[in-house]
């Protein structure tokens, strides 16, 4: 235990996800000894980043206008929604160049351990974008963990009776990964999302 503003440092530094008491401690004394400058940048970076911030209105993706830069694009496909758990995940996809639709970002995936629920995620805001009839296929892009399977699963039963096409991402073993280190989940994806070879 450290006195006064030291300790409320670490206290806080660790409340961000991922960093434990020991990465705060070590992220404490850096700026500790860090020049005051580069401590005013962060903080500067910080202070804008709360101001100027929000989430676009329509995908809930990050955003500085009241549209994210997805949105505001037209010559993306309006007929495909990519539906993803956070805004991180549309960076990834985007850094894929391969999807040219639009997102729709939940906010998170059920869980109910941490007491988030289908009510706590931006599916009624995902069912009105859909109510128009534009939208013809949407693609689940959640995470392939119990958390993301669940809300993909849940997802699928409420679209599918629409009539949609309702697609899930491939999932599978990783390129430059050997067998042997493949949990049964993943190797089990692999051999369901197989695809034949032709000559």
């Amino acid at each position: 235990m450290y006195e006064g503003a030291v300790q409320d440092l670490i206290d806080e530094l660790g409340r961000l996800p991922g960093v434990g008491p020991k990465s705060a401690q070590r992220i404490a004394f850096y700026l500790l000894a860090a020049d005051p400058a580069d401590v005013r940048r962060l903080t500067d970076a910080l202070v804008e980043v709360k101001a100027r911030v929000r989430f676009c209105e329509v995908c809930g993706n990050v955003a500085e206008e009241p549209r994210c830069r997805v949105c505001r694009d037209p010559r993306r496909s309006d007929t495909v929604i990519c539906v993803v758990e956070e805004p991180k995940d549309v960076v990834a996809i985007e850094r894929t160049r391969e999807f040219r639709g639009r997102y729709h970002v939940l906010g998170g995936a059920i869980n109910p351990i941490d007491n988030v629920g289908p009510d706590d995620l931006r599916i009624s805001q995902l069912m009105t974008r859909l109510a128009d009839g534009s939208v013809t296929e949407v693609i689940l892009a959640t995470d392939p963990n119990v958390e993301g399977e669940a809300t993909a699963t849940y997802l699928a039963r409420l679209l599918v009776p629409m009539g949609l096409r309702v697609t899930r991402l491939a999932s599978g073993l990783p390129v430059g990964g050997d067998l042997e280190y493949a949990d049964e989940v993943t190797l089990g994806r692999a051999f369901e999302g197989r695809r034949q070879i032709s000559a």
